[in-house]
């Protein structure tokens, strides 16, 4: 039996720089592949968040495989530049705007993918929440332009970070995709908190407009207002916030709810606490900006009448 080993050049590792893989990654797609058969009879791909390309990789090589090459799109996305690859389309864009969207359309001819994957994360921080947190948006945005460029009946892959609300991310994914699964291949390490969502069979709501959705800087209740789907406004504050009210406490709103143009009226709160904790805190600001306000008075004052005398000796 193998010793355990802290050395982060495990198997993978030293197999992708034996195979020619661009990362370890590599693995983890051509596993979720072997399991849910994602990548069978399709021509079309989309990789997002690509770079360093090596889900790209595996989708040109196991895409062309006894294919005629001009039957073939695979087109890679990414705000960073990426080392060319054999088939494979670059765009370098974001993958929160309609234009991005729209090329991908375009390199198709007019029609849309029959698989999306995304192995995009960010840099990790270490606290756990904060990771799942930046990761759940990121997976949004994922989600955002693939209901725009992904066929009916199609799939999507993407990671996660396993947390306390992945059950309410299988459901806000089950809305859009007939069958959703958690997987965790075995080139993904033990130690960490990543998985993988597998979502075959695209099927979105009847009247449900796709819309491009930024999660860390759109107003909910502006992207209701979008389109005129009575679909997307029960659909849209579900997936965005979680929560079919529409509010996300971790964002900020206008409090201009009335139809009218009429701007926001400050009141005052109903009872002003008696005796706050912060009082004490605030007196010593107070009168330590009292002390500096007249310490910074006083030196204008020598400074002036300084000049003054200086002025006074030369004439």
């Amino acid at each position: 039996m193998g010793k355990t080993s802290k050395d982060k050049r495990d198997i993978y590792y030293r197999l992708a720089k034996e195979e020619g893989w661009r990362a370890r990654s590599a693995y983890k797609l051509l596993q979720l592949d072997e399991k849910f058969h994602i990548l069978k009879d399709v021509v079309r791909a989309v990789d997002l968040c690509a770079a360093p390309g090596s889900w790209s990789q595996v989708l040109s090589k196991k895409l062309y495989e006894n294919r005629k090459s001009e039957d073939v799109k695979i087109i890679a996305v990414d705000l960073q530049a990426m080392a060319p690859l054999p088939g494979v389309i670059q765009i370098q864009g974001d993958i929160t705007k309609l234009d991005t969207a729209n090329q991908i359309i375009q390199y198709f001819n007019d029609e849309k993918a029959q698989v999306v994957i995304c192995d995009g994360a960010p840099d990790v921080t270490g606290l756990h929440d904060i990771d799942e947190y930046i990761q759940s948006q990121l997976l949004l945005a994922a989600l955002s332009i693939t209901t725009h460029v992904l066929a009916k009946g199609g799939n999507f892959v993407a990671k996660i970070f396993r947390g306390k609300d992945t059950s309410l991310l299988y459901s806000q994914l089950r809305i859009f995709f007939e069958k959703v699964s958690i997987a965790k291949p075995a080139s993904s390490r033990n130690s960490s908190i990543e998985a993988f969502v597998v979502c075959q069979n695209y099927s979105p709501p009847i009247g449900y407009v796709p819309q491009m959705i930024n999660p860390m800087l759109d107003d909910v209740k502006l992207l209701v207002e979008e389109t005129n789907s009575d679909v997307n406004k029960q659909i849209i504050p579900f997936i965005v916030c979680g929560d079919l009210r529409g509010f996300d406490s971790d964002m900020s709103y206008s409090l201009n709810f009335s139809d009218d143009e009429s701007t926001y009226t400050y009141r005052e709160v109903v009872q002003k606490p008696i005796s706050p904790a912060y009082q004490e805190i605030l007196d010593k600001m107070r009168t330590c900006s009292l002390k500096n306000g007249a310490i910074v008075l006083n030196r204008i004052e020598e400074k002036y009448s300084q000049q003054k005398a200086n002025k006074d000796e030369n004439n």
